[in-house]
């Protein structure tokens, strides 16, 4: 409850009851937004999600009514702290999504501002247009955010920014007014200031306002030069001046002042935006690397001298943190050497030939200028992958290891291109002189470098050191004519150095349109003006000590399990839609609530673990609530660029809390599923018919409270070890082994999966590998997922004595279950004894899915197609998370592909939404099918009948059997059928 305003409780709720959407003011809820993707906490009353423009009115009068404010939030991923505040934040993700209307000749299109940027591109793509700004989180960023923040993003230089695309913008005032507004011509702009509302008011004060030839003159000295496009600093009143009522010849618009507002000044609810058509088809980028930054900035010139479409810098810093990304070091193949900086310089074309052209002439000019040393040209097929890793610049810089982090304050800078250069050198001078070598990244050709000091907000001294560094910047600045935001916004982190920027009488200006849109000061108080000082409000308090938690895992690489949480900058990449690809993170997928991203559960766990006054710090049920969706499926061990790795976290705090409160039976049930199996194993006859039986099958699924629908697994008649003793050494296969192979036995191929087991062992001996199969424990996986931490380290001990002197780089150990067999990669080095640990890490190089394996065998020619049939086949795959995620789903397309004329269709889905026993327990059963709805089931229903369906994982094949009552099958079992040898 609100035990900082309990008078207020009463209040909120009785709005909760009149809301047709939410509001939700319990601490969990709160905690979750108290922050953003900036370095700033404060918590907010409570969080509203409205359904409708009745809802944000019902809002306003509240907030007037009680004195307190509305905070608009989007996808919440503003480096400034635009989205913090201790009034109710207003979160439109969720319902305000629907694109209203568009018109493709007109070129123009309505949506909600929850509409999400590269979602509206994918719906406007088959038309021939798009919305051309592109930021580095556009797979979640919304297009009110954009408006908000006047986003830019990349191709700037070619397209210009969001202000410059918004046509018409549906708002309520701060007196609940609708109020339209958009290009108005004179006859109705004097009528709006004959009107007797704030609407009228508004319209009469900026005339009156800017009428004044002093106020004009005041702005034409203090504000950025005009050359520079991406200027965000203050109230756009510059750009009013350029309409026919002042200085200019366009038609007045008040969206040109909107636009960048932050949210200060209204509440927007609908945006009509211009459109683009989409840009040449052909796309390839320069790489050129350099050996200095200044040397890059001068490049940069040189490339805007071209017909570039976005000149993209990272330095050194960036490119160094990628290469510890399983991602993103993927993504490195183009770059030579050890560069302090690369120019990602774009260039598109109707052709390959025209866009080579002009890539080729700029390396040239670079050539001759004598600037760089290596000039790669990525290719059109290899684009993605490379701008991918310019993307992930971001969330790359939350990789910095321990508590010093490359901070947003200094970030945002734009100057004339021609003083870029000029302006970079005096920056790192600057820098110097604080001790410091910042991180450079981002957008060269726009005049607009991100820059980071890395600090320590925890230390009182670099809390000083932050503010310092900031206002010397915002001077530097100054000195260039440069504005002080080109695209974050001012927010908290900048608002306080507005009236340096443009000068006190306009910052005065800035405060009389403030309240005068806003009289009680409800919308967004604290942004733009009257913001508090910018070292206040802080994520942690200056001083501070990070508490240290004893842990199974071992999480000293990160410094601590309260460390790796933290590496949560909020850049939010978690909260992409299933439309952009990948895995992370499938519950918030279906649910699209913030509780159910990685950011949400890194927020809970770094709120309560650093404030906890618990014996057991994790003894809390909001850190068991937001990890309780969390499907373990490891897709930010590999997505989050701050390597975020929630999956065992969420293995570790249900060992700690389970030590306080118990372990639940049904917990109990599945970690101990092994035992349970081998018990039944000794009469699979009875067992199976009590599992199958409605009556003592549902009385058992009761007990257990799993979902009454699922079936659940059966036992085998015959344990694949069983098989294994009885029957390898008549099996058919060549004299003479090209190697040997060990094989991992996981539980479930033993005894629930065993016809694939055996398949497995078949394939490999028919293709000339000799199979071992020896006594050793099951992999522990069912123990990890349950927390039951001691019972998986006890097997992951077991199996590193046992294979550590077995397997080699010549015989390694390969598996079917990704999710047994990958422990070895994942978890085993982290949860074994210290002594334990070399041997561990050694042992994970050498440790295969049979997926692996055999795609290697055949890179090596040890495995052709002529073993295989000549008939033609169509398959639809499935990939695993865990193999997504540790290993590739490459090797599985690979080998499915090994019979001439099988084709491979690889499903472009996340997490089934199985994930083990979740998609079995009866509260999670409805996620789960929402899961698999969002990809998965569409694809594998419009499969023809004739076409195979393939899927490595156990629990995925259970899970497309139950949701769409097709069979799939393993890789293993497809090549097994496919033999002709």
């Amino acid at each position: 409850m609100l035990s900082d305003q309990p008078n207020l409780v009463p209040h909120l709720e009785k709005l909760a009851t009149q809301l047709e959407g939410s509001l939700q003011f319990d601490r969990l809820t709160r905690t979750l937004y108290a922050t953003d993707a900036s370095v700033y906490r404060e918590m907010p009353l409570a969080v509203a999600f409205p359904k409708s423009e009745s809802d944000i009115q019902k809002l306003i009068h509240f907030a007037t009514e009680h004195g307190t404010s509305l905070i608009p939030r989007t996808a919440g991923t503003s480096l400034a702290g635009q989205c913090v505040g201790n009034g109710i934040v207003v979160d439109v993700s969720k319902h305000f999504t629907q694109i209203l209307e568009f018109n493709k000749e007109e070129r123009w299109v309505r949506v909600q501002p929850g509409v999400v940027r590269d979602e509206l591109n994918r719906y406007l793509k088959p038309h021939g247009l798009f919305f051309s700004p592109i930021t580095s989180t556009a797979n979640r960023a919304m297009i009110g955010g954009m408006v908000g923040n006047n986003s830019s993003g990349t191709t700037s230089i070619v397209y210009g920014v969001t202000r410059d695309k918004v046509i018409s913008l549906n708002t309520i005032l701060s007196d609940g007014k609708k109020v339209v507004f958009g290009e108005i011509s004179q006859d109705d702009f004097d009528r709006k200031c004959g009107q007797k509302d704030l609407e009228g008011t508004i319209y009469r004060h900026i005339f009156d306002e800017l009428n004044n030839p002093e106020i004009r003159e005041e702005i034409h000295a203090q504000f950025p030069k005009k050359s520079i496009h991406r200027r965000n600093t203050g109230y756009a009143v510059d750009e009013l001046l350029k309409t026919e009522f002042f200085e200019g010849k366009e038609k007045f618009n008040f969206c040109k002042l909107l636009a960048g507002s932050e949210g200060t000044l209204a509440f927007t609810t609908e945006i009509k935006i211009s459109l683009d058509p989409l840009p040449d088809p052909v796309e390839i980028v320069v790489a050129a690397h350099f050996e200095s930054i200044h040397e890059s900035m001068k490049s940069a010139q040189v490339a805007m001298k071209h017909p570039a479409t976005a000149v993209e810098l990272m330095d050194k810093i960036i490119l160094d943190c990628t290469k510890e990304s399983i991602e993103y070091s993927k993504n490195r193949y183009f770059v030579e050497g050890d560069p302090e900086a690369i120019l990602m310089i774009e260039f598109r074309g109707k052709t390959l030939d025209e866009a080579m052209a002009k890539g080729e002439a700029l390396v040239a000019d670079l050539k001759a200028g004598g600037y760089g040393y290596a000039y790669p040209i990525i290719e059109p097929t290899k684009v993605s992958s490379a701008w991918a890793l310019r993307a992930a610049g971001l969330g790359l810089l939350g990789n910095i290891p321990g508590d010093p982090k490359a901070v947003a304050c200094i970030e945002d800078t734009a100057v004339d291109i021609e003083d870029l250069a000029d302006y970079i050198d005096e920056v790192d001078a600057m820098m110097e002189g604080f001790n410091q070598k910042p991180v450079h990244y981002a957008h060269a050709g726009a005049g607009e470098i991100h820059l980071r000091p890395i600090l320590d907000l925890k230390k009182a001294e670099d809390v000083e050191e932050f503010y310092q560094i900031s206002l010397a910047s915002a001077k530097l600045v100054k000195k260039y004519q440069g504005s002080l935001s080109g695209e974050h916004g001012d927010g908290r982190v900048r608002a306080a150095f507005i009236p340096l920027m443009v000068g006190e009488k306009n910052y005065e200006l800035f405060r009389r349109i403030k309240y005068t849109w806003d009289p009680k000061n409800i919308f967004n108080p604290g942004k733009i003006v009257d913001a508090a000082p910018m070292n206040k409000f802080l994520r942690y308090e200056p001083g501070m000590v990070t508490p240290e938690h004893q842990t199974v895992f071992d999480y000293s690489a990160d410094g601590g399990i309260l460390r790796l949480a933290e590496k949560c900058n909020g850049s939010g990449d978690c909260r992409k839609l299933p439309g952009s690809g990948g895995t992370m993170c499938p519950s918030f997928m279906a649910t699209r609530n913030e509780r159910d991203t990685v950011r949400g559960r890194a927020n809970t766990l770094r709120e309560f673990l650093t404030l906890d006054k618990k014996e057991n710090a994790f003894d809390h049920p909001e850190i068991k609530e937001a990890l309780d969706l969390c499907l373990s499926c490891k897709g930010c061990t590999a997505e989050c660029p701050s390597g975020v790795d929630m999956a065992s976290m969420k293995a570790e705090f249900l060992y700690q809390y389970q030590k306080t409160n118990g372990v639940p039976l049904r917990s109990k049930a599945f970690a101990y599923i092994n035992e349970l199996n081998e018990l039944g194993a000794k009469v699979p006859g009875i067992a199976n018919f009590f599992l199958s039986n409605s009556l003592t099958g549902g009385l058992m699924k009761s007990l257990l409270n799993v979902a009454p629908s699922r079936n659940l697994p059966e036992i085998s008649p015959i344990s694949l070890r069983k098989w294994y003793k009885k029957n390898y050494a008549s099996l058919p296969g060549p004299a003479k082994a090209i190697k040997s192979v060990y094989f991992f036995v996981d539980e479930f191929t033993n005894h629930n999966d065993t016809q694939i087991g055996i398949k497995a062992v078949s394939l490999l001996k028919k293709l000339g590998y000799d199979v071992k199969v020896i006594d050793h424990e099951e992999s522990g996986r069912s123990a990890l997922s349950k927390g039951l931490l001691q019972k998986a380290k006890k097997h992951a001990e077991a199996n590193v004595r046992t294979f550590e002197k077995l397997i080699d780089g010549n015989t390694p150990l390969i598996g079917l279950e990704p999710s047994a067999i990958l422990s070895f990669r994942d978890e085993y080095p982290r949860i074994v004894s210290p002594d334990l640990v070399p041997a561990a890490k050694k042992l994970k190089f050498h440790v295969k899915l049979i997926d692996e394996f055999l795609g290697q065998e055949v890179a090596a020619g040890n495995i052709n197609p002529e073993s295989f049939t000549s008939k033609s086949q169509k398959i639809t795959l499935h990939g695993h998370c865990h193999q997504k995620a540790l290993s590739s789903l490459t090797w599985t397309q690979k080998i499915l592909s090994l019979p001439a004329n099988y084709t491979v269709e690889t499903i472009p889905s996340g997490c089934c939404g199985m994930a083990g026993s979740f998609g079995y327990e009866a509260e999670h059963f409805e996620l789960s099918q929402q899961v698999g709805e969002l990809v998965l089931f569409p694809a594998v229903r419009k499969a023809e009948a004739d076409t195979l369906i393939a899927a490595p994982g156990t629990s995925c094949r259970h899970q497309i059997a139950d949701g769409t009552g097709r069979k799939a099958k393993h890789p293993v079992e497809i090549l097994w059928e496919a033999l002709n040898l």
